[in-house]
């Protein structure tokens, strides 16, 4: 069985909240699950599952979106060798790690302490319930993105980033090699996507923004990270922090959570009207915002990016970003087909780049997998017919285990977003696995609290000013959340 989790970003103190270990409680919880279902062959008899590969595919550790590059002397797009480089990344890395303590060790403990297991088989060929189990080993596999790029990176001096990630979450991969952003470069995890017939990819280089034709190099993302949106937090909370209130403060933090990047001011305006009363602190908000993108655009990465661009990258960036260029109408929409025309497409979906893999033409995978863009999918693909079999083609987008923000559809130039906590889960199975299927899916949504939602509850409760936006994920705080296991 192959297990797939994507785009988990866990971040540093600097950065957005720690990624609860609730989150991990419920993939240990879920992983269970579908080890003892898988456990049952097409032949109707239950046979214990020997190995579960986990794939982390990208932005699992969110390294170059951490605020902490404004206060070194280099930037992602720098001299990746320059001991200031390595310095801030591994700074940031052991800060993502500490941050994250609780998610990090249920990650772990999958491959080193046995917390996957099935019953046993009896004579009869059917699970011993309700007694000892055996342990399921877990094999966890590391795919670098767009936010975890330097793992990818050659060297002895990343050598010692990676052992220390490998340590910590327990991983396959070997830490004197670069972690892989193509499947090829691991052998042992290029096999164990042969065997399930899979193709994953974490699909940043479907994204202009986030991929610039070399993975061991920046890209306009990072820098829309940290020079966009990590400045414009530290010089808010600097210089507007007293006119906000400590909601409307939490609010304006979670524009790292939005995606893609490019809806931020569309969804900053929306909160705006909602949360800040005052229309001269909106208006310097706005003016705020509005200064830093001019000193984004200026910068040389951007500059250098508008040269390979077919499209005017800089023109493009200001009508998507800059409240003093909205659009009257649909600024949204307007913004979303830009995106698409920049990646030559014609819509916000990966599934036509599935349909251009090699292994997807020439039938050697049944699914084609990708993350990045934080939106589930499941699109068939082809079904092909011979000697009466069907060979079923799916594209699946692995989603994210984040806060995700989407548009509302009925009033378009209203640019108004609906958040949700989410988890998605991709299961593979291999020869007569899960009595013959060939995946399976487990998605989840939560909405936000009423009172991060801005809706009065029937009883009266305390101020919204002493209810910061809460951090995800499922589990409540201090509950011993009942297993989800088979009685």
């Amino acid at each position: 069985m192959l297990v797939v989790l994507s785009d988990l970003h866990l971040s540093d103190s600097a950065s957005s909240s720690a990624l609860a270990s609730g989150a991990m409680e419920l993939l240990v919880d879920r992983m269970c699950d579908l080890a003892y279902r898988a456990s049952w062959r097409a032949s109707g008899i239950y046979m214990p599952i020997e190995r579960i590969d986990l794939l982390l595919l990208g932005d699992t550790l969110d390294i170059t979106g951490s605020r902490k590059w404004l206060a070194s002397k280099t930037r992602p797009w720098s001299d990746v060798n320059s001991p200031a480089f390595v310095e801030t990344a591994t700074a940031i890395t052991d800060d993502i790690l500490r941050h994250n303590v609780d998610a990090i060790r249920h990650l772990r403990s999958l491959a080193t302490e046995g917390l996957v297991s099935v019953p046993y088989v009896g004579q009869n060929g059917q699970p011993l319930l309700h007694e000892e189990e055996l342990p399921v080993a877990v094999r966890t596999h590391y795919m670098v993105g767009n936010r975890d790029w330097p793992l990818h990176l050659a060297g002895s001096q990343f050598d010692l980033l990676r052992h220390k990630v490998a340590h910590h979450l327990g991983l396959a991969n070997q830490h004197n090699k670069p972690f892989p952003h193509e499947a090829m470069e691991s052998e042992e995890l290029a096999d164990s996507l042969r065997r399930h017939r899979v193709l994953a990819r974490h699909g940043d280089i479907f994204d202009p923004l986030s991929f610039s034709d070399d993975r061991d190099t920046a890209s306009l993302s990072d820098a829309i990270a940290i020079e966009l949106v990590g400045k414009f937090l530290v010089r808010c909370e600097s210089e507007l922090a007293a006119e906000l209130s400590p909601v409307a403060l939490a609010t304006i933090g979670e524009i790292e959570q939005i995606r893609p990047q490019l809806l931020i001011a569309a969804w900053l305006e929306s909160q705006l009207e909602r949360l800040v009363p005052a229309l001269v602190t909106r208006k310097a908000i706005k003016r705020l915002w509005d200064n830093t993108v001019e000193d984004f655009l200026e910068l040389e990465i951007v500059r250098h990016g508008s040269r390979w661009s077919a499209v005017d990258l800089v023109d493009g960036l200001a009508s998507a970003l800059k409240f003093s260029r909205r659009d009257s109408h649909d600024w949204t929409g307007k913004t979303l087909a830009w995106l698409a025309d920049l990646r030559g497409a014609h819509t916000s979906s990966y599934a036509m780049h599935a349909l251009a893999e090699s292994d997807f033409r020439n039938r050697r995978a049944r699914s084609i997998v990708y993350g990045h863009t934080h939106t589930a999918e499941q699109i068939p693909l082809d079904a092909s017919h011979a000697d009466g079999f069907v060979l079923s083609q799916t594209y699946f987008n692995a989603g994210t285990w984040r806060r995700t923000y989407q548009p509302t559809q009925a009033f378009s130039g209203q640019h108004e977003f609906i958040s949700s906590d989410s988890f998605h889960l991709l299961a593979f199975y291999q020869q007569d696995e899960r009595s013959g299927r060939a995946h399976e899916t487990l998605s989840g949504s939560l909405a936000p609290s009423i009172i991060e939602a801005g809706i009065a509850p029937a009883a009266p409760v305390a101020s919204a000013a002493v209810h910061p936006i809460r951090a995800p994920h499922f589990a409540q705080v201090g509950s011993g959340r009942p297993s989800m296991r088979r009685s």
